[in-house]
């Protein structure tokens, strides 16, 4: 699998936003992301958001994205657009929900989907929020700390007998 882009934001845009213009906080492309386990990614605008939070890192596949462009014929807005932190190739998302998985030395655990909401028709295109369901990317909690780098790197996933029993383990914890 690959890492093709990785995204930060220190506000949110839509989150709040709900009857009203979307935020105007920036999402950036970084080279690499430090997680920190059971808090989320540094920087970003979910770091410490809530004990257990399930949204610590958002994935999102390219193929899904590349998908999308094709059905709508559109090339912009870039998978910037979606808001999720890491975009991925060659990893099926929907097969991580309620496993641990490791990425370029980080673990994770996959907990839900990460369901698309009304905003994508106005963030991508009209008709994206449908488009997407059942595809929208990956929420997960980071249960080790580390760092995450654009490029190719192996992943591997392991099933869990019972999420709720899931451990972060950081040298934060001490």
């Amino acid at each position: 699998m690959e890492i093709l882009h990785l995204f930060i934001s220190n506000g949110h845009n839509y989150v709040g936003h709900h009857g009203g213009p979307p935020g105007r906080h920036a999402i950036r492309g970084v080279d690499s992301i430090r997680c920190i386990a059971g808090k989320g990614i540094e920087g970003d605008r979910y770091f410490a958001h809530k004990d257990g939070f399930k949204g610590q890192i958002t994935f999102f596949a390219d193929e899904v994205y590349r998908d999308l462009c094709a059905q709508f014929a559109v090339t912009e807005p870039t998978p910037s657009a979606f808001r999720r932190n890491v975009i991925t190739r060659g990893l099926e998302l929907n097969s991580l929900i309620g496993r641990e998985f490791e990425i370029q030395g980080v673990r994770f655990f996959g907990t839900e989907e990460c369901r698309p909401c009304d905003w994508m028709d106005e963030a991508f295109t009209s008709g994206a929020k449908e488009a997407m369901r059942g595809r929208g990317g990956l929420r997960a909690r980071i249960a080790t700390d580390g760092t995450l780098r654009v490029g190719g790197c192996a992943q591997t996933a392991r099933d869990r007998g019972d999420p709720s029993g899931f451990q972060t383990h950081s040298p934060h914890d001490s």
